[in-house]
C-alpha cells in the first residue's frame, strides 16, 4: 500500500507560499510557507506538523494493536507529538519527537501498560521510520 500526498511550491524560499494535498482529498490546497515553518506564523501548516500528526496517529495504532495483543481492549487513547526541527550544520534536520500518550485501558496493570508503551514506540512505522537519527521520547501515563 503507498499513501500518497503532494505539494506544489511558487516563488523563492523566504518570500515564496506552497500548498500541500493529500490523495484522500483530506488535505486539500493546505497553505504553508518560510513564515509558517520558521517563523511562528500560524496561516498553514508545516512538514514537521504533519509528521507529528502522522507520528501521534501511528503511535496510537500501534500502543492499541500491543494491548491487543496481550488480551486488553483501550477504551481510549490519546497522544500528541511534538516535533523539533533545528538547525544542524549547513541546514535544518528534525532532532527530536516527544510523544505523550494518556490512555485508558481497563484491567491493565501500569507494568503490562508501561511495556506495551514502549514496545508500541519501538514497533510504531513512524518511529522506525525516525529511529537512527531522531531522538525519540515517549510519556506514557495509564490513565
Amino acid at each position: 500500500m503507498a499513501s500518497k500526498a503532494s505539494a506544489v511550491w511558487t516563488g523563492s524560499l523566504k518570500e515564496g507560499k506552497g500548498t500541500m494535498s493529500t490523495a484522500t482529498g483530506v488535505l486539500n490546497n493546505a497553505n504553508y510557507s518560510f513564515a509558517t515553518r520558521f517563523e511562528g506564523a500560524n496561516s498553514g501548516t508545516t512538514p514537521e506538523e504533519m509528521i507529528a500528526a502522522a507520528h501521534a496517529s501511528c503511535y496510537s495504532m500501534a500502543l492499541g494493536a500491543v494491548l491487543g495483543g496481550s488480551g486488553l481492549t483501550p477504551e481510549k487513547i490519546e497522544t500528541t507529538a511534538a516535533v523539533t526541527l533545528a538547525k544542524v550544520g549547513d541546514g535544518f534536520a528534525v532532532t527530536r519527537i516527544a510523544l505523550t500518550t494518556t490512555a485508558k485501558v481497563p484491567g491493565a496493570s501500569k507494568e503490562v501498560f508501561d511495556k506495551a508503551a514502549a514496545d508500541a514506540k519501538v514497533g510504531c512505522p513512524i518511529s522506525k521510520l525516525f529511529a537512527n537519527n531522531t531522538e525519540i521520547v515517549l510519556d506514557a501515563t495509564l490513565e
